[in-house]
């Protein structure tokens, strides 16, 4: 074993740190946490030049496990628990030598542990961490459900609530935000929805289709012999140590019933509002919107754009002990502590509108409506904006300026619309160039007239090129582009002499308003993300 180094000296020595920033880390990050995760928690590395500066400096090999051909009878010499606990997994056997994928070779209490348990000498590589989980699910995993097929006696560990824990931890690991369990005609497909795009994982045997969907439905309280019509329900549980929220939601089709289950991560969502990406002109903008002490704000925007992320990292700025807070949803998608949180339940007539009446009774300061379905809910919370309370919503358009006529279609006094509305913001989601493969190229003619009309200098932009931390897409993680259309006395008066929304558009424009467009080529400008993605979520109108 070469010589015990300590990481932080490494990464000072290869220049990618200085020693404050090795402090600041030591000293903030939590007891146990490894510093070279708490390191890319902060974002002063990537993964991918942790990596290399390992494999530099201490001559240890780094794999990809894409394609690597794992021999799978080693797993019986270390357990699934053991390789997830120290994220590891064991490649191949060479004479006494056993070569072990780690995300971490500078483990060396693992490594003295892997040589006594196993008696082999233990000569580590280097592989990411998202490839060693993925690798543990899929050969673990096959390894059980080969046992699987000699049924056991422990009702605990039948196949199928294995097969479908085995689901669930893939998907949580993978930071899906959907696992669509597919029934075709010979076989189940399942499919991830990995920052927005759906891909096939894995693929079951027709046979496993009943049970698999039986145990879905026991886990989220469904009627197990209904399935000719579409049930909807919740898990609240616990993956890997992390607390999760799954809804549930089945539909039959004609190989049977397919069920989606949308995870909701509750550690991801409390964002801050200042790491939801907002430009710094459109951050101001919006904290000053939220931080008066009346009126209306709505976030418009399709399904999946992070409407509900903004609204809650809205409230959880606001959510102080003077203030009272009520939101009315459906459904109530993340408990927040001090915030009263109705659930809509129309089964017994508790509609937005109803629900909303019954809150300004509560003597609320700050209201959330989870969406603006009709007139009537429109109306009261317009109203309740006027009375001196700020009230948050959303509403599916597709621009802040294409909201103002979508209110006044709502049948809603035009002098109401116009006095209450405070801001709008639209928001779509857009992929995030992987840190580890990107590239700047020269923007092709097309890309260099598109930034030029929109008055923006940008000589070479990026783009990623595919490596094995974003599975070959270019793309790791999502962010968010906005436009912020603060509804001003010119505004107003516009509105109220029933101007066109080109000429409120142009005004919107001269007084400076970055629109959604915008906000994304800047992103691309700073290497963000491509003209692709921008183009694909935002079409200039």
């Amino acid at each position: 074993m070469a010589k015990r180094k300590r990481l932080g000296d490494l990464l000072k020595e290869a220049g990618l740190l200085t020693e404050e920033q090795i402090e600041e880390t030591i000293q903030s990050k939590k007891s146990g946490q490894k510093l070279g995760d708490a390191l890319l928690e902060k974002g002063f590395i990537t993964e991918q030049q942790l990596i290399e500066v390992l494999e530099f400096q201490l001559g240890i090999p780094h794999i990809s496990l894409y394609r690597y051909p794992i021999d799978t009878n080693l797993m019986t010499m270390v357990s699934k628990d053991f390789a997830r606990r120290n994220i590891l997994i064991p490649l191949k056997k060479e004479e006494d030598e056993l070569v072990v994928a780690m995300n971490d070779p500078m483990d060396y209490y693992a490594i003295d542990d892997l040589q006594i348990s196993t008696g082999f000498q233990i000569s580590p590589v280097i592989s990411t961490k998202d490839e060693i989980y993925q690798a543990i699910n899929k050969y673990y995993n096959l390894k059980e459900t080969e046992i699987n097929v000699e049924e056991t006696d422990d009702p605990d560990d039948a196949p199928a609530i294995r097969l479908m824990n085995q689901i669930l931890q893939a998907g949580v690991q993978m930071k899906a935000s959907d696992i669509h369990i597919d029934p075709q005609e010979t076989k189940v497909l399942i499919r991830y929805r990995v920052d927005g795009v759906l891909k096939t994982e894995r693929t079951l045997p027709k046979s496993m289709q009943n049970s698999l969907t039986a145990r879905v439905k026991i886990m989220a309280n469904l009627n197990i012999t209904e399935n000719r019509l579409p049930q909807d329900g919740r898990i609240k549980t616990h993956v890997e140590m992390t607390p999760v929220d799954l809804r549930i939601s089945t539909l039959p089709t004609v190989y049977g019933e397919k069920v989606v289950i949308r995870i909701l991560d509750l550690g991801s969502v409390l964002n801050k509002l200042s790491e939801l990406g907002f430009n710094k002109v459109n951050y101001r903008r919006f904290l000053k919107l939220i931080e008066q002490p009346s009126g209306l704000i709505l976030l418009t925007g399709p399904t999946g754009s992070g409407k509900s992320s903004t609204l809650y990292a809205s409230l959880n700025h606001l959510n102080t002990d003077d203030v009272n807070i009520i939101t009315v949803e459906d459904p109530v998608e993340y408990q927040i502590e001090g915030i009263n949180q109705v659930q809509v339940n129309s089964q017994v007539g508790l509609t937005f509108s109803n629900g909303l009446r019954s809150i300004l009774r509560q003597d609320p300061n700050i209201i959330m409506v989870g969406e603006v379905r009709d007139s009537e809910t429109a109306e009261i919370a317009i109203r309740a904006s006027l009375t001196g309370h700020l009230v948050f919503s959303t509403l599916h358009t597709n621009s802040a300026i294409a909201t103002i006529p979508r209110l006044i279609d709502m049948d809603i006094e035009p002098y109401l619309v116009v006095s209450s509305l405070s801001g709008i913001v639209a928001q779509r989601l857009v992929r995030r160039i992987c840190r580890d493969c990107r590239e700047p190229y020269t923007p092709t003619e097309m890309e260099a007239n598109l930034f030029q009309k929109r008055g923006i200098k940008a000589d070479e932009i990026y783009k990623g090129k595919g490596c094995s931390s974003c599975q070959q897409t270019g793309y790791r993680g999502r962010m968010a582009i906005q436009e912020v259309l603060v509804v001003d006395d010119e505004i107003r008066q516009m509105m109220m002499n029933n101007q066109s929304i080109a000429q409120i558009r142009q005004y919107a424009w001269k007084s400076g308003m970055i629109f959604l467009v915008d906000d994304g080529l800047l992103k691309v400008k700073q290497g963000l993300t491509t003209t692709e993605e921008v183009l694909r979520v935002a079409m200039d109108e």
